[in-house]
């Protein structure tokens, strides 16, 4: 693996510090004074604060611009949910072309490994503090371990989904001397390592930062790594360890919300759909919907939130992506846009994907000359009539953001619920067509649908089970139904989140096959079809080629066959 020595060195690390709240400091007098690693780690290490600065820099790392790029390109980008939008670069074109070479700039995983080497170096040099700081307490220690290592595992989680194979390394560059050329560690390999990792410190992660705290979101605690061990186990195949985090996480927000309810009965905009708690479109009361964008994406760290990052509009770091990608208050339209067939005719009820009273597609997207755009994360806030006379779709009033500082989700309550239904589809077993189900499976497709239906009735403004078009015994009696019903509701809930391009790779190693996943990544293309069909085919097409700078730099990586060519030697 190729290290960017600027960063191998402390020197390097300390130069990309910045506080959670995203403030950038100067570090160009201290690289004058003092450039050297040996003088940086005689005069470094000694309090609390040199922890908690490197500790920032790895939430610093996960905001730049590089790795939140790679966040959405690597996660949806070749999934259904995406397109060109307007001014295209090349780079994102060849991409939803499936036309990827190892020399297109988004193979390049180096911001990743950048955060994953600042958190070894906080694992590294933190117990050393403990020890002569009388400040830095055991239990602050144990927190900072496991808020190093949960970090660490989410950026080697983003990697192996995305490259399948790759470099494991769990020590940090400290200086020039050490090797980091190192052969690809197997996926499966590098899966059991983060769960063991997470496992261990799980425990010590932070509870709460303080009541209504923004860093209860925007830092790991207790929760998070829960969110992450659920994700963990879901994509294991281990689906009762992924429904027994899950439960954690769903059960600790039952817990909020009954505190909050006590508290406020009547001004919550959080109710129960079934057991779950969930921000409402509208109030019981209202005529109008978008009040669950507005909390989630427009304002940030809701209710709903477990981890997120946090871009805050006073400071220096601005989530530049999102603007770029998706649009701002000034272009309206971004690089990327939507295919037509997630948006077209939803609400005269033809659409496939969206039913008319579906509150998402109108906060998700909108139509601009003909074109749908992305609008998730560009809008403050939404609003919009739950119903009108004429039979015409509602007109949305979006108040695009001033400055691109959104932040961005990482998981939220509604993605866990989701994920405990898909583990309760496949920990029924094997189903055939037509076959009567045991009481025990019919308890798991009982328990998916639940979560499933709390999710689709917020959105749809249902709050009452008469109204219901989405039933149960339309999907009971098939497994393959089931699992379509849960991916199809993790597509209309999370979209443009960095999710479904990773859900339909999940669904093809489940498998062994891509054919599914095929068939709902095509009819997003409008031509090469059948050429696209045969590439996509195999396995290992589901993953990115090497860069071919690291497989110049690192002789032991050996690239992915789907995307070896004659060339390839030539290329050196």
């Amino acid at each position: 693996m190729k290290i960017n020595k600027k960063y191998s060195s402390f020197a390097g690390a300390l130069c990309m510090m910045m506080s959670f709240q995203g403030l950038l400091s100067s570090c160009s007098d201290f690289l004058s004074i003092e450039p050297q690693n040996d003088i940086v780690l005689e005069n470094y290490w000694t309090e609390e604060a040199d922890v908690n600065s490197v500790l920032n820099s790895c939430y610093a790392q996960l905001e730049s611009e590089d790795c939140m790029k790679r966040m959405v390109v690597w996660g949806e980008l070749r999934s259904d949910n995406m397109t060109n939008g307007s001014g295209t670069p090349n780079a994102l074109v060849q991409i939803l072309k499936e036309n990827i070479l190892e020399t297109n700039g988004y193979t390049n995983w180096q911001c990743f490994y950048q955060c994953i080497n600042r958190c070894n170096t906080v694992l590294y040099y933190a117990p050393g503090v403990n020890a002569i700081d009388p400040n830095f307490t055991d239990s602050e220690l144990r927190a900072t371990l496991a808020e190093a290592t949960t970090l660490r595992a989410l950026c080697y989680f983003y990697l192996i989904r995305t490259f399948r194979d790759v470099p494991y390394i769990t020590y940090p560059s400290n200086d020039d001397s050490q090797e980091f050329q190192v052969p690809a560690t197997p996926f499966n390999e590098v899966l059991d390592s983060l769960i063991a990792d997470v496992e261990s410190v799980k425990d010590d992660a932070v509870r709460s930062y303080g009541e209504k705290s923004v860093e209860n979101t925007c830092r790991i605690t207790r929760w998070s790594c829960y969110a992450l061990l659920a994700d963990l186990y879901l994509w294991k195949g281990d689906w009762q360890k992924c429904i027994n985090y899950c439960d954690l996480v769903i059960d600790q927000k039952i817990r909020e919300y009954e505190e909050e309810y006590e508290e406020n009965p009547t001004t919550m905009t959080t109710e129960l759909y079934g057991k779950f708690p969930l921000i409402s479109e509208s109030s019981a009361n209202s005529n109008y919907a978008g009040n669950t964008y507005t909390e989630i994406f427009g304002t940030g760290n809701s209710f709903e939130s477990i981890f997120e990052l946090n871009f805050l509009n006073n400071q220096s770091v601005s989530n530049s992506t999102v603007s770029s990608f998706y649009g701002s208050s000034g272009t309206k339209t971004g690089q990327v846009g939507v295919p037509t067939f997630l948006y077209s005719d939803a609400y005269a009820g033809l659409n496939d994907y969206f039913k008319r009273t579906d509150c998402r597609y109108l906060e998700n997207m909108t139509e601009i000359n003909n074109k749908v755009y992305i609008s998730k994360y560009v809008n403050q806030s939404v609003s919009f009539r739950t119903s009108t006379t004429t039979g015409a779709a509602p007109t949305v009033t979006g108040n695009a953001r001033s400055s691109a500082f959104a932040n961005w989700i990482v998981y939220r309550l509604t993605d866990v619920m989701l994920m405990r239904a898909e583990a309760e589809v496949e920990l029924a077993g094997n189903v055939e067509e037509g076959a009567v189900l045991s009481d025990e499976q019919t308890q798991h497709y009982r328990n998916a649908f639940a979560c499933v239906s709390a999710v689709w009735k917020r959105a749809n403004n249902k709050r009452t089970a008469t109204t219901d078009t989405l039933v149960f015994d339309d999907y009971a009696t098939s497994r393959s139904a089931m699992e379509d019903l849960v991916l199809d509701e993790r597509q209309r809930e999370l979209m443009f989140e960095g999710k479904r391009w990773f859900d339909l790779v999940r669904l093809s190693r489940r498998e062994g096959d891509n054919t599914r996943m095929i068939s709902k990544v095509l009819p997003k293309f409008q031509e090469n079809t059948s050429a696209i069909r045969i590439k996509l085919s195999t396995q290992d097409v589901l993953y990115w080629p090497y860069n071919r700078d690291e497989l110049k730099q690192n002789p032991y990586l050996q690239q992915n066959p789907a995307y070896e060519t004659d060339n390839t030697e030539q290329n050196f």
